[in-house]
């Protein structure tokens, strides 16, 4: 039988993400604090957004006495609306709740509708994130923002060495969406394979149905990179570490970052990391050390980091090591006890 304190509801919107129910990190956490002997309601699995917003608000309400502390996800967009619908209601429940902040739009939105954002964080018994750059940039809208970083099972990611040298066998893991800009990946194999003919693209990740994914074919046609390029679609959570590791170098495109958990994945798997320097990114990489940082959207820029990979002795490894040293640090093992001093300490 649960301790009467270890009862939790986490309201987010990640249960929508498809067959693989666990591969995002709030998923991940559930999954984690049940292996503890947490109970936990969770909300919600409703794939339209209508019906979600309503499960949300139901669940929180009708399921009232089953939990003691509530945890609510904050993005912007539609779904900040379903944290403040959802954060009304606990308050009408009489349920200490504690905000996530997520997203690296949530700044931009932030200073559109700066009343709602700091009426909603000083609702809260406590405001986490796993982003020093949100941290940083939300401080203005809620003293105290604590910093609890996203985990990944080290164990699922066992230690490997370089190869030397490095190989142009490329790896691309996101969503195909505009802010994760796909494309850019294509491109940089268009500016290598000249000098690299040997250069090969792997892209794992799936379909968001915004126009990504056709745009990122149409390039790769129109440049005939087919020889060049290769799409997994989705895959499950459990073969990420094998798809990572059909590379040695692991290509990060995105417009925006409030963290990178695939990063980390890429860095805990011995790859050497190539990113973009946005968001959280600039903050948790040093550029050089543990990974190569370039500016959003430089293709060419981009492509001269793969080539100091590929040309420059002792680089590649010596990057591969340190990234690999900075993702010990975000075991589960280190950050599960924290997750679970903050929601016991609000429960009781």
């Amino acid at each position: 039988m649960p301790d009467p304190g270890k009862r939790a509801l986490v309201v987010s919107n990640w249960f929508s993400v498809g067959a693989d129910r666990y591969a995002g990190y709030t998923p991940q956490l559930v999954a984690k604090l049940r292996e503890r002997d947490w109970s936990v309601t969770t909300a919600s699995s409703q794939p339209h957004r209508p019906a979600r917003l309503a499960d949300m608000v139901c669940t929180a309400w009708r399921r009232r006495g089953q939990y003691a502390v509530a945890l609510v996800d904050v993005f912007s967009g539609p779904a900040f609306l379903w944290a403040e619908a959802t954060c009304w209601v606990l308050r009408r429940a009489g349920k200490p709740y504690v905000l996530t902040l997520h997203g690296g739009a949530l700044p931009a939105f932030a200073r559109r509708w700066p009343g709602r954002v700091r009426r909603l964080l000083g609702s809260a018994a406590a405001v986490t994130t796993p982003s020093r750059y949100l941290q940083e940039q939300m401080a203005a809208y809620r003293e105290g923002i604590r910093l609890l970083p996203n985990a990944i099972d080290l164990s699922a990611y066992p230690p490997r060495p370089q190869p030397a040298p490095v190989r142009p066998l490329l790896v691309w893991l996101r969503a195909f969406h505009r802010i994760y800009n796909p494309v850019l990946a294509a491109q940089v194999v268009e500016r290598l394979r000249g000098e690299w003919p040997q250069v090969r693209l792997t892209m794992v990740g799936p379909d968001k149905g915004d126009g990504s994914l056709g745009e990122f074919q149409r390039f790769v046609a129109a440049h005939r990179l087919a020889p060049h390029v290769t799409w997994a679609g989705a895959v499950p959570k459990a073969q990420v570490t094998a798809w990572l590791r059909r590379g040695d170098i692991f290509l990060n495109t995105t417009s925006l970052e409030s963290f990178g958990v695939s990063v980390m994945e890429a860095a805990a798997a011995g790859l050497c990391i190539v990113t973009t320097d946005v968001g959280e990114l600039s903050y948790l990489w040093r550029d050089g050390d543990e990974a190569l940082l370039v500016p959003p959207g430089d293709a060419e820029a981009m492509a001269a980091a793969v080539r100091r990979l590929l040309a420059e002795p002792g680089l590649a490894a010596r990057l591969s090591q340190n990234a690999r040293r900075k993702a010990e640090g975000f075991d589960w093992a280190a950050v599960l006890p924290q997750w679970e001093e903050l929601l016991w300490s609000m429960a009781v």
